[in-house]
């Protein structure tokens, strides 16, 4: 964006940002607040992205993400705005924060809220195992810490923050926990299979397994073994209003039915441009109620799939990663998710509940694989809101949202209601549901059913334009973490910027708030490590540092 001081021309000062979801909404309100004038661009009649709600006879399902964790990124994006967590959601600590089923009968486990509870738990299941989990918690916590501190928030435009001695004396550690798999770190503290599942399983959140996660991912077992999970009361839907509300408070214009058919760029002008400058953005095409618009600015921001974005939406030679590079990449897995209104009780589900497979290894190479199907039975996860939430099902009734992790595969096919999805989602769907009933002992689960949706990997490249179906975005491997994972900017056009869950820092709804904020950074030139000072206070009035 070239460097030093000077006057803001009305163009530089108009933002296009590119899809509604929370990384969108965020980095609108955020570049808004800034100083920019910002216009949101969603291609659906409604906001949120993955984050979304569906309702069918009284219950109200929760689309997408479900685990609310970190709440320290969710604290910090909210005093940017000069307001709280507390006032914006109504949070409730979960206790149990999971249960764990396993294949064979074996009794279930719960992860308490309470970190000294899951010590006596590890205890109980293997004796020795809760020192171990002492030693393993501690270093998550000191890992976690660094990332914060130091990768999580970084652009990675320049690695000359990095360059101080609290990473340098680490170095050592660093690589060994890179190039060290998870589940083969977890094995060094605890030998049970069921608790080294647990300490594994934070990489299926990732986008991968715990045999190709880097074990520098143990920092996420803080989160759900110390740091507690959360659950915002009405859903997750919640987050995604507040955030909006934010973005229009600090006077972003949201447009819906807007579908962006390309990101306009122009050469630099050799009479009026600095020498050398790149191509600069200009604005973008959409279409919206079948009329095409064009639309000025200075400044595109992509939430938008990255794949999608640079494929698709950028003319040809204007692309950062071309198709080649896209060749080499994991997308991570796609899933099946199933949406189910149930009669009666369920009290043998927790809020949250996994189902592990005895045979991890077969169940993520059927995911990952050279050869991938879908892993029957599968190790799967079902969340059970109306455990905690009476909002979301009517009186006398419960709610489910079942996800089944499969091959990153649109091919697989699209889900439907009531049965209605192609013939291997339901497949799958039927297979998940009877594995639910007989593990967890509710032998009349699928009688009870009154409300059934599924979704597929076909529906998540249609609707989200998700690389090849994919469930969450680019899976978190060594060669696709902090600065391997891609830049937030891209290498070929000025004023192109990305955010969301496939670029930097990486999936989740934390990370997509982070990846908001880096954008604002990108735009400031700001290359420290750590977080934007709270409140945020406008820079962009008439000059900036560009």
């Amino acid at each position: 964006m070239g460097r030093g001081v000077r006057p803001v021309t009305p163009r530089e000062r108009s933002v296009v940002v590119i899809g509604g979801g929370i990384a969108g909404l965020a980095t609108a309100a955020l570049l808004a607040r800034d100083g920019y004038r910002v216009t949101l661009l969603e291609q659906h009649d409604d906001i949120g992205g993955r984050v979304g709600a569906w309702e069918s006879g009284g219950f109200r399902f929760d689309t997408g993400p479900s685990w609310y964790l970190m709440p320290e990124v969710f604290d910090h994006f909210f005093r940017l705005f000069g307001t709280s967590t507390a006032e914006q959601l109504d949070l409730v600590t979960l206790d149990p924060g999971y249960r764990v089923f396993f294949e064979g009968g074996t009794e279930p486990l719960d992860v308490s809220a309470d970190g000294s509870e899951n010590r006596a738990m590890f205890e109980r299941v293997q004796p020795g195992a809760g020192a171990g989990l002492d030693r393993y918690l501690a270093s998550a916590r000191e890992t976690y810490r660094l990332a914060v501190d130091r990768f999580l928030y970084s652009t990675f435009a320049s690695f000359r923050p990095l360059l101080v001695p609290e990473l340098l004396g680490r170095l050592g550690r660093l690589g060994r926990l890179l190039l060290q798999p998870l589940d083969r770190f977890a094995a060094h503290y605890v030998k049970d299979a069921r608790l080294r599942q647990i300490l594994g399983y934070p990489a299926v959140f990732l986008g991968t397994s715990p045999s190709r996660a880097p074990s520098m991912y143990h920092l996420m077992s803080h989160l759900d073994l110390e740091d507690g999970v959360r659950y915002p009361l009405g859903g997750f839907r919640v987050i995604i209003d507040r955030i909006a509300a934010l973005a229009e408070r600090e006077g972003v214009r949201i447009e819906t039915g807007a579908r962006v058919t390309a990101i306009r760029s122009a050469d630099a002008d050799s009479d009026t441009d600095e020498p050398g400058r790149r191509p600069h953005v200009t604005g973008v095409d959409y279409v919206a109620d079948g009329v095409a618009h064009r639309l000025e600015a200075g400044v595109v921001v992509s939430a938008a799939d990255l794949h999608h974005t640079e494929t698709e939406l950028l003319r040809e030679g204007r692309s950062s990663y071309r198709e080649r590079w896209w060749k080499r990449r994991d997308p991570g897995p796609g899933a099946v998710l199933v949406l189910l209104g149930v009669r009666g009780a369920l009290p043998e589900l927790a809020h949250h509940s996994l189902f592990f497979t005895t045979d991890w290894a077969d169940n993520f190479d059927r995911i990952y694989g050279a050869n991938p199907s879908i892993p029957d039975p599968a190790s799967l996860y079902v969340c059970r809101p109306s455990a905690t939430d009476e909002s979301v099902a009517p009186p006398g009734c419960e709610n489910l949202f079942v996800l089944i992790p499969v091959p990153a595969d649109p091919t697989i096919g699209a889900g439907g209601i009531d049965g209605a999805g192609d013939a291997l989602v339901e497949q799958t769907a039927d297979a998940a549901i009877g594995q639910i009933a007989a593990w967890a002992g509710i032998p009349d689960l699928a009688d009870r059913i009154v409300v059934r949706r599924t979704i597929g990997p076909g529906d998540f490249a249609t609707d989200l334009n998700a690389w090849r179906g994919g469930a969450l975005g680019p899976a978190h491997t060594l060669r696709q973490s902090a600065f391997f994972r891609g830049r937030n900017a891209s290498a070929v056009v000025d004023g192109l910027l990305y955010a969301g869950g496939s670029t930097i820092p990486g999936v989740g709804l934390p990370m997509c708030l982070i990846s908001a904020e880096l954008a604002v950074k990108r735009l400031r030139g700001d290359e420290s490590t750590g977080p934007l000072t709270e409140p945020l206070t406008a820079t962009l009035d008439g000059e900036r540092v560009a």
